[in-house]
């Protein structure tokens, strides 16, 4: 069979004649229809003007919508007398089918609206492939394709509208099944630290939860531990065949460090072997081992690294879209956030910042997933007495504090404590080794918003040998 030598458009005139004359029979369809459908969804030129007036009176709540009154709204319309005026527009009550299901013409309407739009980008990446410029490298020609399928994206999304309570109710309810499901413990996804865990719930989906930090306290290795932990347990519940598992697959954008450097650090923490050993490859035969037996077992570990570095903000959200539909993953991690690229200028960093945070919340909505995002903090910490980081301390916070449903600070004591020694026999010295013996391998997660619950200071168990943290009650009891 020969191949066409020629591709239609797709489009489908019936379906946009059918739609538009069963809103002429029964006006309330518009109501049902107008939160899926723009009136670019047409094909016809003529239709998109109709549909347009049809909105517009909606919206103002003015006129009954029949072929009389749509007529004279549109009198002045050549393109509606050239087919026959008041006539067509008669003729379109008459075709419309007599009990039509409107959201599904209206859900076809919008998908060949789509479709022809992904055609017009595509044709314009080939033509933009063959005459672009010698200024203009392919990392810009890629930025602007997937700065349109981006804008593409976020015009396709128009939800379901209002739910009434009922349906709130139930899937409330359906929140709580979840928790029961995995023992009545959490609804979210387990971060393996249980005072964590009790406190959020586990990390929720649909939430910004942002994870800050001086340099130094170990933001990046409570986060790879926290993706660690997630999904290992999802691997774990899955061959057991749980219900609902803890945990899922995770997607770690990683800008300042390499894949290869959190897998080692991953390999450390689970093999106990020390990240100089592992940086240098000085193993004993017993540790070599061990090494290459977990880097075996860790394998089929569904933990995902993306370490481009200047990855822009648009970019983050079309990979995460594209391993959601590809890897199912349940949980977005950056590391960190002021290294992400925005769209405006770079010298509005603030402004950048701003609209990178909201862009991750609308992520998170839309994947339905717990998005971790870490961040920087000010150095007007270090300049106080009292070094423990409060709301106002996040670095060109912008809307950050706002858009996140839950803020953390990392801290540990015994980082500053180590710079601070005071001389030696002195009692200012006394009290410094008895500070340094109470913060020693110590940290507290400060929670300070939590838009689903209360804040509070969490405290965990830092091994710096292995970048590893754990919950302190279970290493207190380990040691004694």
């Amino acid at each position: 069979m020969e191949q066409e030598a020629y591709r239609h458009v797709p489009y489908d005139i019936e379906v946009e004649q059918a739609l538009l004359g069963a809103i002429l029979a029964d006006n309330r369809a518009i109501e049902r229809v107008s939160s899926i459908l723009k009136a670019e969804d047409f094909y016809d030129p003529l239709h998109q003007r109709i549909y347009e007036v049809m909105l517009t009176s909606s919206e103002r709540g003015g006129m009954v919508l029949t072929p009389l009154t749509l007529h004279a709204a549109m009198k002045a319309d050549p393109g509606l007398m050239e087919v026959g005026g008041h006539a067509y527009l008669a003729g379109l009550v008459q075709a419309a089918p007599a009990m039509p299901n409107v959201r599904d013409f209206a859900s076809i309407l919008h998908d060949l609206g789509v479709r022809r739009t992904l055609i017009g980008i595509g044709e314009d990446i080939v033509n933009t492939a063959y005459e672009a410029p010698h200024d203009k490298p392919p990392r810009a020609q890629i930025e602007e394709a997937e700065k349109a399928l981006y804008r593409v994206s976020e015009s396709s999304k128009y939800g379901s509208g209002p739910i009434d309570f009922a349906e709130s109710l139930r899937r409330t309810v359906a929140l709580a099944e979840k928790a029961q499901a995995r023992g009545g413990r959490i609804s979210g996804l387990i971060t393996g630290f249980s005072d964590i865990d009790s406190l959020l719930g586990g990390l929720q989906p649909s939430d910004l939860i942002i994870l800050a930090g001086r340099p130094g306290m170990g933001k990046s290795s409570l986060a790879t531990n926290m993706a660690f932990h997630t999904a290992r347990a999802y691997v774990q519940d899955m061959e057991a065949g749980a219900e609902v598992p803890r945990g899922a697959p995770v997607l770690m954008f990683s800008l300042e460090m390499a894949a290869q450097q959190l897998s080692a650090r991953i390999l450390s923490e689970q093999t106990e072997i020390e990240m100089w050993k592992i940086r240098n490859g000085k193993f004993s035969e017993h540790e070599w081992e061990k090494f290459v037996l977990t880097m075996q077992d860790l394998s089929t570990l569904p933990l995902y690294i993306d370490d481009t570095g200047g990855i822009s903000i648009a970019q983050i959200a079309a990979r995460a879209r594209r391993m959601k539909r590809e890897k199912n993953i349940g949980c977005v991690m950056i590391d960190h956030i002021q290294l992400v690229a925005g769209s405006g200028r770079p010298e509005n960093r603030v402004q950048e910042i701003t609209e990178i945070s909201k862009s991750l919340k609308v992520l998170a909505k839309e994947l339905d997933v717990p998005v971790v995002a870490l961040s920087q903090l000010s150095r007007g910490v270090d300049a106080r007495d009292d070094k423990r980081p409060v709301l106002s301390d996040l670095r060109e916070s912008g809307s950050i504090e706002q858009d996140a449903d839950v803020v953390m600070f990392i801290y540990r004591e015994e980082y500053y404590l180590k710079s601070r020694e005071p001389d030696p026999g002195t009692p200012d010295h006394a009290k410094w080794l008895e500070k340094c013996e109470r913060a020693h391998r110590r940290a507290e997660l400060l929670v300070e918003k939590h838009r689903h619950g209360a804040t509070n200071k969490i405290e965990l168990f830092f091994d710096d040998r292995f970048t590893r943290f754990s919950n302190l009650a279970g290493e207190d009891a380990a040691r004694n």
